[in-house]
């Protein structure tokens, strides 16, 4: 949840990392009259304009959505006391473009961004043109921390994994004399435990798993993984100087990766780093 300014007024918008952002109507609406917020919106939401966009947003993105009810709804835009809140909205058609929650705090009428910017033309055009604005220019400073974070975050994974891999490679293959076929399944195998040893399961049983998702395993970690992963890898290459088995090394790793996991999860550091 983070807030804009447009023309002195604050505006809460709920951000997602896949880009189903909803922006407060509520807020949105005391740019009018801070008192009257929910008879502006409601005002907005009878009009057969209004009615018609939400009920076509919502069938090309909700599959639950009751056309019928919203087809009885439209056959009652203009009548004489016609009144429609986000609330009954909800209720009669099962919409998500538009979300309505108690509270004083963090409460209100939320609605997705392709709605609110409606909403905005509505209230007003400048206010709609201030409101753009400001949301790309969060947006593309979102992009671009989340870009320098990943960066950082795979850099320093990289920089270890090379100590884990070389460290590999005197203790393991070397000494074996194996052949390149070889060495690429030992390197396969000992990235393994470690991922076995954090995420439960090998690179090759993750990608079974998320057939659609591009990358691998280590791409969706989030920083508590990644922090823990750096030190796994490190405890993996003194564990391999050891001469310790692989079965043996794996049951040490998870069993650090479990206390650490235990002791980061929640830890104000790692929240900071992760931008929480």
């Amino acid at each position: 949840m983070v807030k804009i300014q447009i023309k002195n007024q604050e505006i809460t918008i709920n951000l997602s990392s896949k880009g189903d952002d909803y922006i407060s109507l509520t807020d949105m609406a005391k740019f009018k009259d801070p008192q009257l917020t929910g008879i502006i919106i409601a005002n907005w939401l009878r009009t057969g304009y209004t009615v018609d966009f939400m009920g076509f947003w919502e069938q090309m993105y909700n599959p639950n959505f009751n056309v019928i009810e919203f087809d009885n709804i439209k056959k009652q835009v203009g009548s004489n006391g016609f009144i429609l809140s986000s609330k009954r909205w909800i209720e009669k058609t099962a919409a998500i473009g538009i979300k309505s929650s108690p509270g004083r705090y963090g409460g209100g009428t939320f609605a997705h961004k392709d709605i609110a910017f409606e909403f905005a033309t509505w209230l007003s055009p400048e206010f709609k043109l201030y409101l753009i604005k400001e949301f790309q220019r969060l947006k593309s400073n979102e992009q671009e921390k989340l870009s320098s974070d990943w960066n950082v975050k795979r850099l320093l994974t990289k920089i270890n994994y090379k100590i884990h891999t070389d460290s590999i490679k005197e203790n393991i293959i070397l000494p074996q004399k194996l052949s390149s076929k070889d060495s690429v399944l030992v390197y396969a195998n000992e990235a393994d435990v470690l991922n076995m040893a954090l995420f439960g399961m090998t690179a090759k049983e993750w990608g079974n798993k998320n057939p659609k998702l591009e990358g691998n395993i280590r791409d969706y970690a989030d920083v508590s993984q990644l922090v823990c992963l750096v030190n796994l890898e490190n405890l993996n290459s003194e564990y391999i100087k050891s001469g310790l088995l692989q079965k043996d090394r794996l049951l040490k790793l998870n069993e650090v990766a479990i206390w650490q996991m235990t002791a980061l999860l929640g830890n104000s550091s790692v929240k900071q780093l992760s931008g929480d």
